[in-house]
């Protein structure tokens, strides 16, 4: 039964959320009478010291963050057998359950709420702390539109990691970057991968990658392009859109270089919107005509939003008052209006005015709409073709480099498909822009006399047409050791220069014992079972025999296997657990 009151301090009043690893009260501090969120652990982590031993630290760690854009920690403690922690409560919704009412949001406010937690982010990171599972449910944004990020350090400490079938300890895996997939350290550039996935589904309604296991959806982070954003909401800008897709690079070393770079090129893009944003639709009595969703003229994100010409609250005294006040508003408008038709309209050969035409580049090319732009920032290069780019760039006095050109399917040959620096980000003090050129649809195909190979003349084949592979290990007994299943893409499926295939290599009748160290007797001996294995009595040890290790195993844990883990044997091969003594 929960107790009302913590350490004699915090009063539980109600239950707000329940999650996997613990459960959410509203609470108030009675000593300092203020509203706090109080996070429970469920109970059986309390039989886990190292786990305990690490959530504690890492709390009191980040209880030592301060950012407007990061949930404060007050406190952390236990009474008896239960740990929580005690932190700000914010009221509002997680942005997951927003995306999920909406679908879509409004392009702003994700740009607001991804420069906001990246700026917590980097806060977190100059401290040496790493998030490890930012996702839309650990962002908290309140009614005012405020957004904050939660849970850092119980991350770290594998509150919201989930045990895959396969035994790998993954952070969410439709988040997770492609080095935390593959096993690797996460680093500050995971956190930035995290938080463009998150924002690729608060402007698209959906996940880039998706599947029917924690595993399937790992091996996309780790393999496959996501489809583009525009795809999914056309109205997403392509310089935007460039964005994303840059700092969801499965390369961390292409993503922005800290997640200050990444909130300041969030930043210059919401100041672009906020430019170039019109209307969602306009209604003409019954009838809507949607604005054009192709790409915008390069002059027009640099144009000064237009301002209000009322600054103050209009008279509302009386009826009579306010209505001669919209007569007079409404006669001096026509009369402007009239004075515009004559001076610019088709009447300004009556006046004796000569014309002075407002530029239109809409039709026009990049270099004429740069140079009626007077462009102070990059231009936006994409969809364009190399001589209009260097025809522009020339005219600003600017160097563009051409990288080498890629193969794209969504982007036709010859045009733009990617540049650096972003599109209307500040020129650079050497005034060089790099643009890649796509070479249209991939004429490479996978090869088609591949299954049965031996991996290594695959892997080599592979890598003479440019191509990266990743090997997947399947017990198979009839295909032999050592040779290729099966290749994801499939043989003859398309492929571009620089993907990554999915090889499946047979064990022949074999399979490798799972690694299943420091998991409990009963944890391990369910992992093995599930690898069609037979479970042998285990063997207790303890620290006479373990020696040095012992200290860092708790009773019940499983501390090494026989036959070893990893080795290969046949199904129903007996494996013995070895066990610190409980």
């Amino acid at each position: 039964m929960q107790p009302k009151i913590l350490n004699q301090r915090y009063e539980i009043e109600e239950k707000l959320g329940d999650g996997g690893m613990a459960t959410v009260y509203r609470g108030r501090d009675t000593r300092l009478n203020r509203v706090v969120a109080i996070k429970v652990l469920h109970a059986h982590h309390a039989n886990d010291i190292n786990f305990l031993q690490r959530f504690s630290h890492e709390a009191q760690a980040a209880a030592n963050l301060r950012h407007p854009s990061i949930v404060d920690i007050y406190d952390v403690g236990q009474e008896d057998r239960q740990h929580f922690i005690v932190m700000e409560l914010v009221d509002g919704h997680d942005l997951k359950s927003i995306i999920l009412r909406k679908r879509q949001l409004p392009i702003q406010q994700v740009l607001q709420i991804g420069a906001t937690i990246a700026e917590g982010l980097d806060t977190a990171h100059n401290l040496g702390m790493v998030h490890r599972d930012v996702k839309p449910q650990n962002i908290l944004v309140t009614h005012e539109g405020t957004a904050k990020i939660t849970d850092f350090g119980i991350a770290k400490s594998g509150l919201s990691t989930a045990q895959t079938e396969t035994g790998v300890t993954f952070g969410t895996a439709d988040y997770i970057s492609p080095e935390q997939a593959k096993g690797q350290p996460a680093t500050a550039q995971s956190d930035i991968y995290a938080l463009a996935v998150t924002l690729y589904e608060a402007l698209t309604g959906q996940l880039p990658f998706t599947g029917d296991s924690a595993v399937a959806v790992a091996l996309q982070h780790v393999s496959s392009k996501p489809p583009p954003i525009r795809r999914h909401n056309p109205n997403v800008s392509p310089s935007l859109e460039q964005l994303i897709l840059r700092a969801l690079s499965k390369n961390p070393s292409e993503r922005p270089a800290s997640a200050r770079e990444f909130a300041n090129l969030l930043r210059t893009q919401e100041e672009s919107e906020v430019r170039i944003t019109a209307p969602q639709s306009v209604r003409t009595g019954n009838m809507r005509q949607n604005p054009p969703t192709g790409p915008l003229n390069p002059l027009m994100r640099n144009l000064p939003p237009k301002r209000s010409t009322i600054t103050s609250p209009m008279p509302t005294r009386n009826g009579r008052e306010f209505g001669g006040f919209i007569i007079l508003l409404m006669l001096l408008t026509l009369a402007v209006a009239l004075v515009y038709l004559l001076l610019m309209g088709p009447f300004k050969g009556l006046m004796g005015v000569p014309a002075a035409d407002v530029p239109n580049v809409t039709a026009k090319s990049l270099q004429t709409a740069v140079i009626t732009g007077s462009q102070t920032t990059v231009p936006d290069f994409l969809n364009y073709d190399e001589a209009s780019v260097i025809e522009a760039a020339t005219t600003m006095g600017m160097t563009v480099v051409a990288d080498p050109a890629e193969y794209a399917n969504d982007i036709p040959a010859g045009m733009v498909m990617r540049q650096q620096p972003l599109a209307n980000s500040p020129i650079p003090t050497d005034k060089t822009v790099h643009y890649v050129l796509s070479l249209g649809r991939s004429a490479l195909s996978i090869p088609a006399d591949i299954n049965g190979k031996p991996s290594i003349v695959v892997q080599d084949q592979f890598a003479q047409l440019g191509l990266r592979t990743i090997l997947i290990e399947e017990t198979n007994a009839t295909v032999a050791a050592d040779a290729l299943i099966r290749s994801d893409p499939a043989a003859g499926a398309p492929i571009q220069l620089g993907d990554t295939v999915r090889l499946y290599i047979s064990l022949g009748n074999k399979r490798r014992v799972p690694d299943v160290t420091g998991t409990t007797e009963p944890d391990a001996q369910a992992i093995i079972r599930g690898s069609r294995f037979t479970v042998g009595t285990s063997v207790y040890q303890g620290c006479d025999v373990l020696g040095t290790i012992c200290d860092t195993i708790d009773p019940g844990v499983v501390v090494s296997t026989d036959p070893a883990m990893g080795s290969l044997v046949a199904d129903g091969t007996t494996v013995t657990l070895i066990v610190r003594t409980p």
